[in-house]
């Protein structure tokens, strides 16, 4: 994965887990349909906000480190 997601707050962190709790492994379309439904409404931050949290589920689906390990 060459796109890594931007964080603004731990709050998105919440909401990408809250997603893999409630949906598993239709957790990253249903992050897409809520960033679709946003973009439908013109609200281009949550628009935004859902497809980091879409990347974020899928970064998260990984079960390997990826990038850097301090």
């Amino acid at each position: 994965m060459d796109v890594y997601p931007y964080l603004s707050d731990r709050d998105e962190v919440h909401d990408a887990a809250d997603l893999i709790r409630r949906f598993g492994h239709a957790a990253c379309g249903e992050a897409a349909a809520r960033a679709e439904a946003s973009r439908d409404l013109g609200n281009v931050i949550h628009f935004c906000r859902w497809r980091q949290i879409e990347r974020l589920v899928v970064l998260l689906s990984v079960p390997k480190v990826l990038g850097t390990v301090h």
